[in-house]
């Protein structure tokens, strides 16, 4: 049996549905039990219980691969990415309890422990405890996802199409190579059959400066926008207003120093197949037409 953390969110859901299709059998540990579950009977819920790993551990009883996807994009009262390090670890340690064979971990790329990147400090401080813990495991890193219901992507689609002018941050020359989601699940129930430790890039097959990515999204969906350039707090000054009107985090600092820092690429071959520029010109008439809100998807709805 298998468990996956937040099967009812987005990166869980394709894993737990390609659980599915290959056979395999599955739960899902959850902050939200009550959320509307696609899988019916065939996926049972657990509440997530992190300060009684005693508890999760019963909830793991029987499960052989753990699939972790739990994380925070943004801190937002106590859910603080130095609070879900210490979540997970407690889920770690639930596993271990439990018996749990191998962890496959949703990590990023390139992690580094540094004070200034607290999201990416986070992941690579949790590929330690991984790595030290009595599993095997199979540590994965993607850069973006793109999918149907991702957030990046499709939120640049929006501005695009409503905006006259759209901010590129500093020259726009850094790089970015989005993975898509279903060949990041593909590649996490393939790690999860296997039984050696790894640490694998989840990346797909192209790579773009930032604002080739946008004018290739602008041209998609007929935005007559104005690509101007301006200083990095510009940029975030501006998504902040505009989160502000849309009661929602558009984009964090953390997440505009690691694309201008170049962090969301990677050196290694690609591992995902699908093309980005191919699934923009397949999903052009709905990409952007409405807003993807992460407040509301994950906090609102309660955290799946």
């Amino acid at each position: 049996m298998n468990a996956v953390t937040g099967a009812f969110g987005y990166t869980g859901k394709y894993i737990a549905r390609r659980l599915l299709h290959a056979g395999e059998t599955a739960i899902t540990l959850t902050g939200n039990p009550g959320r509307a579950n696609e899988f019916g009977p065939a996926v049972k819920a657990f509440p997530f219980d992190f300060d009684h790993p005693e508890a999760m551990a019963a909830s793991l009883s029987g499960v052989r691969v753990l699939y972790n996807t739990y994380w925070v994009r943004f801190d937002r009262g106590d859910a603080t990415h130095d609070r879900a390090v210490k979540n997970t670890i407690a889920l770690i340690r639930a596993a271990q309890m439990a018996g749990v064979e191998r962890i496959v971990h949703i990590s990023i790329a390139n992690p580094a422990v540094r004070p200034d990147l607290p999201y990416f400090r986070g992941k690579a401080l949790l590929e330690e405890e991984i790595r030290a813990a009595k599993m095997s495991h199979a540590i994965l890193r993607p850069t973006v996802l793109f999918g149907a219901e991702d957030v990046l992507i499709n939120n640049i689609a929006f501005l695009l199409r409503r905006l006259p002018v759209f901010l590129v941050a500093g020259d726009g020359q850094y790089r970015i190579q989005p993975v898509y989601v279903e060949d990041l699940a593909q590649i996490a129930v393939e790690a999860g059959g296997r039984s050696e430790n790894m640490t694998v890039d989840a990346v797909g097959p192209e790579t773009f400066r930032y604002e080739q990515l946008v004018r290739l999204i602008a041209k998609a969906v007929g935005s007559r926008a104005l690509l101007v350039h301006g200083p990095p707090w510009m940029a975030l000054l501006g998504a902040r207003a505009m989160g502000l009107a849309l009661r929602d985090v558009m984009l964090t600092r953390d997440e505009l120093d690691g694309l201008m820092g170049n962090l969301l690429v990677s050196g290694d071959a690609p591992t995902g197949t699908t093309r980005m520029s191919d699934w923009i010109s397949a999903n052009a008439a709905s990409l952007g037409k409405r807003y993807a809100h992460e407040i509301g998807r994950h906090y609102r709805a309660g955290k799946g």
